[in-house]
């Protein structure tokens, strides 16, 4: 983060806060996270979430670590360090937090940039399924497009629905090395593996540049190690990033109680490779764990006159861009920026510290010089495991 913030940094103080329930914050960490909900059944779930709640009871109470809370703690921070007004960064979730902030403390902020935006208006979760396979079958036609990507893997979608139909019969014994550790491993690799891998390597252009390659050599030769190795390596660097306390708090206070789901959309939504499971997991978490204090017009729209820059991937199987324009409706003053066939959080991504630094200089959109992020391209696909083409 620091190369990313540098030109920002010149001339304003960073600050990075811990929310409550998170990092040195009274962290809310249970042993079971979301992830594990596709495998789980819902008993098992239930279970999981009164051990949680049990143990987390201990010291603290769940109930208070809402975003309506947590936003009145960043605003306590700010008088704290002195500062008149702030410019907010806020990712993902953060956006929501950032938006909130916003809607309490207009006189407190100076300009806002989210990247990956959620709208206030929404209940996150309920049929990201369908958003996660369009992202997924926009990485599968790109691959088709390319010239050489076709010569190499024909559609990978095809290759796909080859692989879970296998996973789906029964799970692949695959001996790889952990990629994290070196050692030798056998792992039961299943469709709910595979499921994780799909989701997670379409967040990102260097993990969705190898999904042809992985899915072609386990369909086409029953190598299945690339595929378990990317499981692995995906465990260990999201496993432990979640306090899933304080997401259950978040989730089950302000989402999961605003689900509508009828029963054509159920159909939808089991068409994809995450399926429903997903969204039963957490309605079942959601019927034990208690649900915390939450700002009336919390999800009522916004009216901002505070300038606002928003990102979005063309490909972003979370927060696709139509939430952005959705959210874009909000503010008087923004400018709305899809980098496409990239996936969640722009903030890394070539040239967009300048579009950034460029933005909280002016606490203005306009005259901004964006033509950069509009040109990139995300990282070609590798046709064999040396890389892309030359």
């Amino acid at each position: 983060m620091p190369p990313v913030f540098a030109l920002i940094h010149r001339d304003r103080d960073i600050v990075l806060l811990d929310q409550r329930g998170t990092g040195d914050s009274n962290p809310l960490n249970c042993e079971s996270g979301e992830d594990d909900l596709d495998e789980s059944s819902t008993a098992d779930i239930v279970a999981a979430t009164e051990r949680c709640l049990k143990t987390l009871s201990a010291h603290a109470d769940v109930r208070f670590y809402t975003t309506s809370i947590a936003v009145r703690d960043l605003d306590r921070v700010r008088a704290a360090l002195g500062y008149d007004r702030i410019d907010l960064y806020g990712s993902s979730y953060g956006t929501i937090v950032a938006q909130q902030y916003l809607r309490r403390y207009p006189e407190r902020v100076r300009s806002v940039i989210l990247d990956g935006v959620v709208p206030p208006e929404l209940a996150l979760g309920a049929m990201s399924a369908l958003d996660a396979q369009a992202s997924l079958s926009s990485i599968f036609a790109r691959c088709a497009r390319q010239p050489a990507c076709h010569a190499r893997f024909g559609d990978p979608a095809a290759a796909y629905q080859q692989v879970r139909a296998e996973l789906s019969s029964h799970p692949v014994g695959v001996d790889l090395t952990d990629p994290t550790s070196g050692k030798p491993d056998r792992l039961p690799f299943s469709s709910y593996d595979l499921a994780m891998v799909l989701r997670l390597a379409s967040y990102t252009p260097e993990l969705a540049a190898l999904l042809p390659l992985d899915l072609h050599e386990a369909g086409a030769s029953g190598n299945f190690e690339p595929l378990a190795g990317q499981f692995l390596l995906i465990n260990r660097v999201y496993g432990d990033a979640i306090a899933e306390g304080m997401n259950d708090t978040v989730v089950c206070s302000e989402d999961v109680p605003f689900y509508h789901v009828d029963a054509v959309q159920r159909a939808e939504l089991a068409k994809t490779f995450l399926g429903t499971s997903q969204l039963d997991g957490l309605q079942a978490i959601c019927r034990v764990w208690p649900r915390g204090p939450m700002d009336s017009d919390f999800h009522q729209p916004l009216h901002s006159q505070v300038p606002a820059l928003l990102l979005s991937g063309g490909d972003d199987p979370i927060t696709p861009p139509r939430y952005a324009a959705a959210a874009a409706r909000g503010f008087e003053h923004s400018l709305s920026l899809v980098v496409p066939d990239f996936g969640h959080g722009q903030l890394t991504d070539p040239c967009m510290a300048g579009v950034m630094a460029q933005f909280v200089r002016r606490a203005s959109v306009s005259g901004l010089d964006t033509a950069c992020p509009r040109h990139l391209a995300p990282m070609p696909f590798f046709l064999t495991r040396n890389g892309p083409a030359p």
